[in-house]
């Protein structure tokens, strides 16, 4: 449940975030995403993630390893809960840089409509065709954000290994999920409703008393280690809602009410 750039099929998405006092970057938010994805185009393909920071560098790409069921094992902690069904919902530099991480070849940029000068740097076989109108829609709705495609060409279903990336968050009074949705390859239709496939997973350690132990595998680095929740919270979203992203103030989630997760719509 994303944005392509061609026609694809993504499904069992799981979305981490949270915030955490890191040794070295200090206060900071770190955002996870994860899925099943199906490349139903002819070639190459790729998803976009918009981020709510500024300034991203590759760096912020937090490399996981063989510990490629983080996210899975954070959402775990959480079950059972109950489905989403009954919550708000309520609608609501020019650098660019290209490099590799697991199976993507990702494109990060401040202005999308630098990317395409930027594809030349991405290997044929994972060179996305990309429509002029979906970066112009993605450089008018969120500017000042950066934005990564993530470049991709397996033509079956694919289990990737987490996307987790750290930043200092925009936005320090909640937390936003990005989870804009179209497939086509199109600009996202912000006026249909879409159908949602996402398990929705909050860490912070400002909270005493507060969520579900997660147990990690053993034998986990802590360079990784240090940007993991220790417990989390967590609810499951199968419903048809308004197409846009997942936002929680942060409040709420240390009360952790998440009855008060909103659906986001850009302006």
């Amino acid at each position: 449940m994303c944005v392509s750039s061609d026609v694809a099929e993504f499904s069992g998405t799981t979305l981490y975030g949270g915030r955490c006092e890191h040794p070295e970057h200090g206060r900071i938010e770190v955002l996870g995403y994860q899925n099943t994805a199906e490349n139903l185009a002819g070639g190459p393909n790729a998803m976009l993630l918009h981020v709510s920071t500024s300034g991203m560098r590759p760096d912020q790409f937090i490399p996981v390893g063989r510990h490629d069921d983080i996210l899975a094992r954070m959402a775990a902690a959480t079950r059972p809960v109950a489905a989403a069904g009954g919550m708000a919902w309520m609608g609501a530099d020019d650098e660019v840089t290209v490099f590799e991480h697991d199976i993507y070849t990702v494109v990060l940029a401040e202005d999308p409509l630098r990317v395409p000068a930027a594809l030349s740097r991405v290997a044929p076989h994972k060179r996305p065709v990309l429509k002029p109108e979906l970066l112009e829609f993605y450089a008018d709705v969120f500017p000042g954000r950066s934005i990564a495609l993530c470049c991709f060409d397996n033509a079956d279903a694919h289990r990737a290994k987490p996307l987790l990336m750290w930043y200092r968050p925009s936005e320090p009074d909640r937390i936003v999920l990005p989870a804009l949705d179209c497939h086509t390859g199109g600009v996202p239709d912000l006026r249909t409703p879409v159908a949602t496939d996402h398990y929705l997973v909050f860490g912070t350690d400002d909270a005493e008393d507060w969520g579900e132990e997660v147990r990690y595998e053993d034998g986990m680095r802590h360079k990784l280690r240090a940007f993991l929740p220790d417990r989390v919270v967590g609810v499951q979203a199968e419903e048809t809602l308004p197409n846009g992203d997942f936002a929680i103030d942060y409040d709420d989630l240390l009360r952790a009410d998440l009855g008060r997760i909103t659906r986001l719509q850009p302006a």
